[in-house]
């Protein structure tokens, strides 16, 4: 432990002494440049190891792995769109786009909702009662999904024993009580039941951060015009939906982009519970099959053009709202 602790010690500091001299050295070269260039030029300058990493860690993967995927599983020889056509073609793979894009409509509206919903009624709690249930619903966030993920594997369990009784978890448990047969959640595939469960996982763990987001615009509505909205004889829902929503309505789409463009990318969830079995596997999962299990480079490499190319629109808006709110502010 002492060493994984000095290791990391060395390597931050490594970074920070790394760092510093690059900065002095480009601070050096500015300063042998004439005056009026130097002061043109030493802003770029701060910046181009900014530029650099984005060049080297970015833009050149981006475009490697978009050639790659017009390559074969060895990356060697050009294939054509074969790779995208052998995607679409095979039997799971639109069965994986539809999780996927439920995935992308579930959890960040409901993520929104009970982020918003739990940010309103905890400031009703006094300081005490707010900052507790925050604290609380925020937990998970500490978590990494794979432990949720493992976490709710307990609450969803059913395996049969070979004596006829089954071993069941929390929901299963209440089921019994009730009366009714256990249920094996994950293998639960009408209505896609099972990928509805697996939402459940980053719902509990991705609400403490919407929360935090939306409570401080909420915080920050002016109270002038919740008062007048009350003099005016509003109630409090009233007050809400046409007062609080409408002045935080940035914060709320930017916490939707945020979780959307965090639910394309999902992985781990679907890894640790189902391994993408009975119906229930999304896109990342499938490029980690294919790089992983099936060794092919040029349809991993396809599935990730392919959430690029998603994701484009979705930054698009994104930077145009950021801009439209700018130019209001």
């Amino acid at each position: 432990m002492f060493a994984v602790v000095l290791n990391a010690l060395l390597t931050v500091a490594a970074g920070i002494f790394v760092a510093v001299g690059m900065y002095w050295v480009l601070n050096k070269v500015a300063e042998l440049l004439p005056g009026n260039v130097e002061h043109r030029l030493k802003p770029y300058l701060y910046i181009l190891p900014a530029y650099l990493a984005i060049i080297v860690y970015l833009i050149y993967p981006t475009i490697l792995t978009v050639v790659y995927s017009f390559k074969d599983r060895f990356s060697r020889e050009y294939v054509g769109f074969q790779n995208y056509s052998e995607l679409f073609s095979a039997p799971g793979f639109g069965s994986t786009i539809i999780n996927t894009f439920l995935w992308m409509l579930v959890v960040p509206v409901f993520s929104v909702i009970f982020g918003l919903l739990i940010a309103t009624l905890a400031d009703r709690l006094g300081p005490f009662g707010e900052k507790f249930t925050k604290t609380l619903i925020f937990l998970p966030m500490a978590i990494s999904m794979v432990g949720a993920s493992v976490v709710w594997s307990y609450i969803y369990t059913y395996r049969a024993e070979e004596s006829g009784q089954a071993q069941i978890g929390m929901f299963n448990a209440i089921l019994v009580n009730l009366g009714a047969s256990p249920i094996a959640w994950f293998n639960e595939e009408s209505f896609r039941l099972n990928s509805f469960m697996l939402m459940v996982i980053m719902l509990w763990a991705q609400v403490g951060f919407s929360m935090v987001l939306l409570s401080a615009a909420v915080k920050g509505v002016p109270g002038d015009t919740l008062e007048a909205a009350r003099i005016d004889g509003a109630t409090e829902v009233q007050i809400f939906f046409k007062v609080i929503i409408p002045q935080i309505k940035g914060t709320i789409i930017t916490v939707l982009i945020t979780v959307t463009i965090g639910v394309m990318k999902i992985f781990d969830i679907v890894y640790a519970t189902t391994g993408g079995q009975f119906n229930t596997n999304v896109i990342g999962n499938e490029f980690f099959s294919q790089f992983t299990t099936n060794f092919h480079s040029g349809k991993a490499a396809a599935i990730v053009v392919m959430l690029m190319i998603a994701v484009i629109p979705i930054m698009i808006y994104q930077v145009r709202h950021f801009k439209a709110e700018e130019a209001n502010a």
